[in-house]
């Protein structure tokens, strides 16, 4: 999700001897992995080690929505790369696709590292096969700036408040978007709309957007566009925001408002086009490595699924506050709906 201003650089040490030792990892000289993702899932403290383990060269495409992700994947039917990460909302829209492949489990046995809560997840099953493995999560929280709101705003109506007018962003993301104005709107269950639902929340987001100054694709574009212009109001893509805005002065914060945030689970998938299927899986358990996630939390402000503590220092401790993404009702009539409110 483009490059994160980090919350503090840790130097982190993942011996190359474990990961050899991991019946996951393969030796792979002249060997290349191909990964599809959001920035910070992809950094040097475990990219390095995995790289050593394995001799591998490691190519990158980092996406700023989750349609040009889908979007890149479907162009090539997934022959363009070995894997990819997304959140459990749109499993469904892979796998009918045939673009991600069920996983052997056997070779990930850092799986054991899973917290409770991350080893069984029925969004990313499906007829008894597990197609992802939890790796990161987080919500899309309302970020402000502390100065104009001494106290957080409670509620998302903020956001259609006319005095923040041309004060306000938020991301450019159809399932995300029609889903944050399900909640706004105030309905029951914001992943299952009826048609009527839909006209609501396009009404909704229609008013919003005549009170933004713009929509962002992908998180460096948000910040840049709130420190640089005076923006109050951001309908976030994730904590890692924050930091990334203190550190270009702004004194921002989050808050998760009293009609609950979207809150995501983004995994780890094997492609169907996957070239070595080994050195994939291979990927996939160092991401799983215990001081992978210490490192994933502490450098980008994301969750993590193996390391608690370091969830808990994080300050990560809302989650039942979050509206966690479920597949959506129809994927491709967000989408419509969507193109109509920004056309609109």
């Amino acid at each position: 999700m483009i490059k994160l201003k980090p919350i503090s650089r840790r130097t982190f040490v993942a011996g190359a001897a474990a990961l050899i030792a991991s019946p996951a990892i393969v030796r792979a000289q002249e060997k290349k992995l191909r990964i599809l993702g959001w920035e910070g899932y992809v950094e040097p403290e475990w990219l390095d080690p995995f790289k050593q383990a394995t001799g591998a060269e490691v190519s990158i495409v980092y996406v700023g929505s989750a349609d040009e992700m889908f979007a890149k994947m479907q162009g090539s039917k997934g022959a363009d790369f070995d894997v990819v990460s997304f959140d459990t909302s749109i499993f469904p829209r892979y796998i009918d696709a045939g673009l991600i492949a069920p996983l052997d489990l056997s070779k990930v046995p850092n799986t054991a590292n899973l917290a409770p809560e991350f080893r069984e997840v029925a969004a990313i099953q499906r007829d008894g096969k597990q197609y992802g493995v939890p790796f990161g999560w987080g919500s899309l929280p309302l970020i402000y700036d502390a100065d104009a709101f001494p106290t957080a705003p409670d509620s998302w109506a903020v956001m259609w408040d006319p005095q923040y007018a041309q004060q306000m962003i938020a991301q450019d993301d159809a399932n995300n978007c029609i889903t944050w104005g399900a909640l706004a709107s105030g309905i029951a269950n914001p992943y299952n709309l009826s048609d009527a639902d839909f006209e609501t929340v396009k009404a909704k987001l229609i008013e919003n957007k005549k009170l933004l100054l713009s929509y962002y694709a992908g998180f460096d574009e948000g910040v840049t566009l709130f420190a640089d212009n005076g923006i109050k109001l951001m309908y976030s893509m994730g904590e890692p925001q924050v930091p990334a805005l203190k550190a270009k002065g702004v004194n921002a914060a989050l808050a998760i408002p009293k009609e609950g945030a979207p809150g995501w689970l983004d995994c780890w998938t094997v492609s169907t086009g996957a070239v070595d299927v080994d050195l994939a899986y291979a990927w996939i358990n160092a991401c799983l490595d215990s001081t992978t996630g210490k490192a994933l939390t502490q450098k980008t402000a994301f969750g993590n699924t193996t390391n608690t503590e370091v969830n808990t220092a994080a300050g990560m401790t809302y989650g039942a506050k979050l509206s966690w993404l479920l597949p959506a009702e129809n994927y491709e009539k967000r989408v419509a709906v969507w193109n109509e409110v920004k056309a609109a």
